[in-house]
């Protein structure tokens, strides 16, 4: 498990980040859950692209580059969709639909990923 919180901001995104490495963990992602733990979520890495198949629940997709820099925010995807992280993109982390905005989360922000 890790942490990741806004890097200048000091905004915590997720008390508990699951990390997914490996192709299947990658491909399973969050489709057996019913629900994500507020304060969880996944990154998925390496990652330049997600989808929502099978999910219950919608989530924000944020994805970053090589230096935790966020490259693209999907606020709310919903079920039964796919989203790109487009040029730079190397990693996503998934939280609850609605988190990065209530922490004020912005493309160009740098995050923090620190293990438990």
């Amino acid at each position: 498990m890790a942490t990741a919180f806004i890097e200048d901001k000091q905004n915590a995104l997720a008390a508990e980040v699951q990390l997914a490495r490996s192709l299947w963990a990658r491909f399973w992602g969050l489709m057996s859950r019913a629900s994500l733990p507020e304060g969880h979520g996944l990154l998925l890495q390496p990652c330049t692209s997600v989808h929502t198949f099978f999910m219950r629940f919608p989530i924000d997709v944020i994805f970053l580059d090589k230096a935790n820099r966020v490259v693209k925010i999907i606020p709310e995807m919903k079920p039964w969709r796919t989203a790109l992280g487009g040029r730079g993109a190397h990693s996503a982390l998934e939280l609850n639909g609605g988190c990065a905005g209530a922490a004020g989360l912005e493309v160009g922000d740098t995050l923090t990923i620190e293990n438990s």
